[in-house]
């Protein structure tokens, strides 16, 4: 890796740079995933990690990937046993927080790379909009405004967070 202050990604053998998300991405990020650890710790449904925790989706070319967070259920975490690298599969869930850099298509190509590679639900907030985009396969794709309540049963049982009080 280029050793020039960036992070990257690597998405079929090729090395993307990662800009700086800045604050207000950050504030959203640790938002979600906070609910989130709270929800999955007191629960035991497995665990939650932030955007420095990558993992490797696909091999031969490499695709490892960062969400700014994810969750992993137990039962895999059982499975697959102590991970001392990138977790090796996709998360059950990936939460991505757009940036004011990136593209609506970047961050949609990506939600949908995570479903591909096994992910059970993705989840793209934009705090520009106040929406959260929640996708379940590529054609099960939910925007939520408002007031309306985050809920994603078949990737992290229980949890639901409204949407003012992420955006509040």
């Amino acid at each position: 890796m280029p050793d020039d202050g960036y992070r990257y990604e690597l998405f079929e053998g090729h090395l993307v740079k990662m800009t700086p998300a800045g604050y207000t991405h950050d504030l959203y990020d640790m938002r979600v995933g906070s609910r989130l650890a709270v929800h999955v710790g007191q629960h035991g449904l497995g665990q939650v990690t932030t955007a420095e925790t990558g993992s490797r989706s696909a091999t031969d070319p490499d695709t490892e990937r960062t969400p700014d967070a994810a969750f992993v259920s137990q039962a895999r975490i059982d499975a697959a046993g102590e991970e001392q690298g990138y977790w090796t599969a996709a998360p059950d869930l990936a939460v991505e927080v757009a940036s004011p850099n990136d593209t609506y298509t970047a961050v949609a190509s990506k939600a949908m790379d995570w479903l591909d590679s096994g992910s059970r639900a993705v989840m793209v907030v934009d705090p520009r909009r106040e929406s959260v985009t929640v996708s379940g396969s590529r054609s099960d794709i939910v925007i939520l405004t408002g007031d309306e309540v985050l809920e994603i049963q078949d990737a992290v049982p229980g949890w639901t967070l409204p949407l003012r009080e992420l955006f509040g």
